[in-house]
């Protein structure tokens, strides 16, 4: 039964709500979350996940429901944890943000540790680049030079969807941070031991690391690749990802 003075909300189909709308919802339980009602929050929230709500207004909720994890982070971590078992794709976008917001400003370690939770539990492609982005590519833009070790180790990881999400975080860095040619540097060199990746899903998100950085650095990604191409056998998926903003007569060079 609906709490009084609880609106209640019809997310069956494309969500209707606005941004005010949805930060009054985010904010009130939040409030439950830090109360400990974890139970009543992920009942009310389930059908914002579950209904087709566009991302900007889960990125919202998520960072409005972080604000709970000053006052009681086992709650917030619960109510995360109850959102990830619905294995909805709405869901992703909000635990991300979330993440992000509670803690990229004060905790790196938590939060990347807490992304590398979530990206194993849900097992897909998507919530791998959802919560990669919102979480990895943004603790980049945070303090690149801690993020960056952090990130040297998911290279070893088992999992392919950990090795895809190191592409995903270049991928938003790269979009992100423009005239940044000291770091797409050293970010090539994040990817350089990725780049004969042989799992499909993986190597996805190493070529799209690879292809956002040729967009905006052709200059460096060319000589890059014709240093890897002298000494490796990386897979031709991976390579016409890499190359797909570079000039014609380099694509040719790689691809003819």
């Amino acid at each position: 039964m609906d709490k009084p003075g609880h609106r209640v909300y019809n997310f069956r189909r494309r969500c209707k709500m606005n941004r005010a709308e949805v930060r009054e919802l985010a904010a009130r339980y939040r409030n439950e979350v830090i109360a400990g009602d974890v139970e009543g929050a992920l009942a009310a929230l389930h059908p914002l996940v579950a209904g087709r709500t566009p991302f900007p207004l889960l990125d919202l909720a998520g960072r409005v429901i972080a604000g709970a994890a000053a006052a009681n982070p086992t709650a917030l971590t619960a109510l995360l944890d109850g959102l990830a078992a619905t294995g909805e794709m709405g869901a992703w976008p909000l635990i991300g943000s979330a993440l992000a917001a509670a803690y990229l400003p004060h905790d790196l370690p938590r939060a990347f540790a807490e992304a590398r939770r979530y990206i194993l539990q849900a097992d897909v492609w998507h919530a791998t680049d959802v919560v990669g982005e919102r979480v990895l590519g943004e603790g980049l833009r945070a303090d690149f030079d801690a993020a960056l070790p952090l990130l040297e180790h998911w290279r070893d990881e088992a999992s392919p969807w950990l090795r895809r999400a190191v592409g995903v975080a270049v991928h938003l860095y790269a979009k992100r941070e423009r005239n940044r040619p000291d770091r797409a540097a050293r970010l090539l060199d994040l990817l350089e031991p990725l780049f004969e990746e042989r799992d499909t899903a993986a190597l996805k998100g190493v070529g799209w690391g690879l292809k956002t950085i040729g967009r905006f650095y052709p200059d460096l990604l060319a000589p890059w690749l014709r240093e890897q191409m002298a000494g490796k056998t990386p897979r031709k998926l991976m390579v016409r990802k890499a190359v797909t903003y570079l000039p014609a007569e380099i694509k040719e060079e790689f691809l003819g």
